[in-house]
């Protein structure tokens, strides 16, 4: 069983929002605040009924609702706002749950998770409004309504699809015993495995109470108890019918979990949850930016175990991270941009594997970004990054939420990417004397095939000369020997701190010293100009 997709509403960040889920993998990325943890929580919320490691249905609080309804209802109490979390499995993948009772009226299986007002309370609430001044949601008056697409009521224990949620960077404990570890380790036993661990445990509780020391504790505490005729001793909780799974505690090589490294107890966690064997009851796992806490060398491994453990399993992962969005395959990959979800599955099948190749490439840079600007090497990004703070009253490009690149020869690969999303990019290249060459190469993205969101700039003139080195033509259509066209020798030579009195001297020890060259133009205080294709490239009015 696998969801298809998850229709949110009023919940926390989102007003409306709703997105289509892939069969395995789904990996979610979007900058601080889109919204990925509440997709997640959301989608775990509706499956289990837990938030933080709690039952919601006993801690409601307004500050889950949408803030825009919470103070449109302030302005006008009559409007009622309500929380919407519907979950939609595939088709006919089980029956019982199939029904027309969401949100859409489609005939198909599925969960309704829904916080709303109570009904009940109509008089305590209408006594509420003839009082006014009403400044906060009455979350007291709400209730939990959880059912099928069926209509019928049920509880995390009817519903089929069990999530497990993996975050490393906030561990949920229980009497020290990790909550989401203790899930998964259950789930894995069989039904006469837990009877055994139950009658262990009674047995544990009872070895406590016959202990001599325990007794003699205990009838301190009887002689010292005068304010109540009842019987007050102490012993190992056994009350409930799983107080095993909250008294017991889970360890590694001899020290307690919660006491491990939290990118251990991610890894941990993660293959217990891939591992499972019970693939029907509980093949949902979500993961929240497994990057936290881990060694490169470690998360490779995690993300290995991913990629090859996912078959039979619906895997929800949300990062921040180039290396895991490239290595588990950018076809998987949903861009959060303003609360709506963008997929990248329909790139060509030679730029994913170019990015799960090489992932080093910063492709979540490019998506994150309000816009990019792509540069060959880091000479031209140090050049570009001077330009723009030159002409943007001494900020630098990401301080305005530009992000300049350096992409190597590979610019039609991260500009497949911007066409799919709308990002806004500007590529600054050389023309390397050859024109045509340049404009075939960006046909699809010049003169009538042009894109508004993508812009290339180049110097449209073809510069020559005689300079040889060895036995090759010196190129003067590189960046190097277009600032020097701009710019006189003497003002370079006090830049880079040289004596040159011919420029083909100082072409030379500019092409030798590209990154050395390009550090002194970025810190230096003299007045330089740049070429204009650079200047077009750092404009941002557009």
């Amino acid at each position: 069983m696998k969801i298809k997709k998850v229709i949110i509403v009023n919940f926390k960040s989102f007003k409306s929002f709703k997105i289509d889920l892939n069969n395995g993998l789904n990996v979610i990325v979007g900058n601080n605040e889109a919204g990925k943890s509440t997709i997640i929580e959301a989608i775990h919320l509706a499956l289990s009924g837990l938030f933080n490691g709690k039952y919601l249905r006993h801690d409601l609080t307004e500050y889950l609702f949408n803030i825009e309804s919470v103070k449109k209802y302030i302005e006008d109490p009559s409007i009622l706002p309500s929380i919407l979390i519907e979950i939609y499995f595939e088709d006919g993948s089980y029956p019982l749950f199939e029904g027309t009772g969401n949100s859409q009226k489609e005939n198909t299986s599925g969960v309704s998770f829904k916080i709303a007002f109570d009904d009940k309370y109509s008089n305590e609430y209408s006594e509420l409004l003839k009082e006014g001044n009403i400044k906060t949601l009455p979350i007291e008056y709400y209730e939990v309504i959880w059912t099928s697409f069926a209509r019928d009521n049920i509880t995390s224990r009817s519903i089929p699809l069990k999530s497990a949620l993996i975050d490393s960077s906030n561990n949920k404990f229980q009497n020290g015993s990790d909550l989401y570890l203790s899930r998964i380790i259950r789930e894995n036993l069989e039904h006469d495995d837990i009877v055994k661990v139950s009658q262990a445990h009674r047995k544990m509780r009872e070895t406590f109470r016959d202990d001599e020391s325990i007794k003699s504790i205990n009838e301190k505490i009887k002689v010292n108890s005068t304010l109540s005729e009842k019987k007050i001793e102490l012993s190992v909780e056994l009350v409930s019918k799983n107080a095993w799974e909250t008294s017991l505690m889970t360890y590694f090589d001899e020290i307690p979990f919660h006491f491990i490294g939290k990118g251990e107890q991610c890894i941990v966690k993660t293959d217990l949850a891939l591992s499972h064997e019970k693939a029907k009851e509980a093949n949902l796992i979500l993961i929240e930016e497994p990057e936290n806490h881990l060694s490169h060398t470690k998360l490779n491994s995690l993300i290995q175990k991913i990629k090859n453990s996912h078959q039979d399993k619906q895997i929800i992962i949300s990062t921040h991270n180039s290396f895991v969005a490239n290595k588990l395959g950018l076809e998987h990959l949903i861009l959060l941009n303003n609360k709506k979800p963008l997929k990248l599955n329909e790139l060509s099948e030679e730029t994913r594997k170019f990015f799960e190749k090489i992932a080093g490439y910063d492709t979540l840079r490019l998506i994150l970004c309000k816009k990019a600007i792509l540069v060959e090497g880091d000479s031209d990004e140090l050049v570009i990054q001077k330009a723009y703070m030159l002409e943007n009253a001494g900020r630098l490009p990401i301080e305005d939420g530009i992000d300049v690149i350096s992409v190597g020869i590979s610019f039609l690969r991260f500009l497949e990417i911007a066409k799919k999303i709308n990002q806004k990019v500007v590529v600054s290249t050389d023309n390397d004397g050859n024109i045509d060459a340049l404009k075939r190469k960006y046909d699809n993205y010049l003169g009538t095939n042009a894109v508004d969101n993508i812009k290339i700039c180049f110097d449209e003139t073809i510069d020559t000369g005689s300079l040889m080195i060895g036995s090759k033509p010196y190129n003067y259509n590189t960046l190097e020997p277009k600032i020097l066209k701009v710019n006189d020798l003497a003002k370079l030579n006090t830049i880079f701190e040289t004596s040159y009195t011919t420029k083909n001297e100082l072409r030379k020890y500019m092409r030798i010293n590209k990154t050395e060259c390009a550090l002194k133009i970025f810190d230096t205080s003299e007045e330089i100009i740049f070429p204009e294709y650079i200047m077009e490239s750092i404009k941002i009015d557009e």
